[in-house]
């Protein structure tokens, strides 16, 4: 009876714990808990010809804190040595960020809307919309030349483009993976003989059980007289 008792308990402990990391059967594809570390190789490509820029990226994960400006309810603190910080929350419609604090910001700013890192379910098809930039796209001859300063908020569409997927990265091999893929459009001036056309920004992510985000890749190609564009690759490095 006591064997019987037991193995019940323990059921119930891991029903408890699979609905804490995002319900009973799915996959931790992004881990809030305090504890965690993500070390990352970041890789530049400039259309300009310059050679790649590599730098190296770390995040960590502090733990629930509480904000006034979230009415001072709980959300999952992440910091990045870059002096970014996001606060994040996960329920059965996703995991999405709460607020953020930047350099600049004398205090975190909540987002309004919510901003989605994924969207529940967790299956190909499912799509959300949320705020991105141009981080690569600059003017030629014109100051700021980065085309982020005049277009800070552009809307982009994520969706899941693919699950169970294999990845190899420098921090070891992942299985059954999430795929998401973005795409956003901003209107810009190319040049005289061009004029004006739709510029596309595409990302690509990988997110996998247990790890988070393991690559990032971002593309805004651009090749006229007036524009410059590039790509980046983001690759997890280390884990804890």
């Amino acid at each position: 009876m006591r064997k019987l008792l037991a193995f019940a308990l323990l059921a119930l402990l891991l029903q408890f714990l699979q609905a804490c990391r995002g319900g009973a059967g799915v996959p931790d594809y992004f881990p809030l808990e305090a504890g965690h570390r993500w070390t990352y190789r970041v890789q530049t490509q400039l259309d300009d010809g310059s050679p790649p820029e590599q730098e190296v990226l770390r995040i960590a994960s502090l733990g629930a804190q509480r904000l006034a400006v979230l009415g001072d309810a709980e959300a999952w603190w992440r910091q990045g040595d870059a002096g970014v910080d996001y606060w994040l929350r996960r329920d059965e419609s996703g995991i999405y960020r709460v607020a953020s604090k930047s350099l600049v910001d004398e205090q975190p700013k909540a987002d309004q809307p919510v901003r989605y890192v994924l969207k529940a379910p967790f299956v190909v098809g499912s799509s959300w919309q949320a705020d991105t930039t141009a981080y690569l796209l600059m003017r030629s001859n014109e100051f700021p030349r980065e085309i982020r300063h005049v277009h800070p908020h552009i809307l982009m569409t994520y969706q899941i483009s693919a699950t169970a997927v294999a990845l190899a990265t420098p921090a070891g091999q992942f299985k059954n993976c999430l795929v998401v893929s973005g795409l956003a459009t901003l209107r810009l001036y190319a040049d005289p003989a061009t004029g004006w056309r739709d510029q596309p920004l595409r990302s690509k992510e990988w997110y996998c059980p247990g790890v988070g985000l393991a690559r990032l890749e971002r593309s805004e190609p651009a090749h006229t007289a007036f524009l410059r564009g590039g790509e980046r690759v983001l690759e997890l490095e280390a884990y804890e």
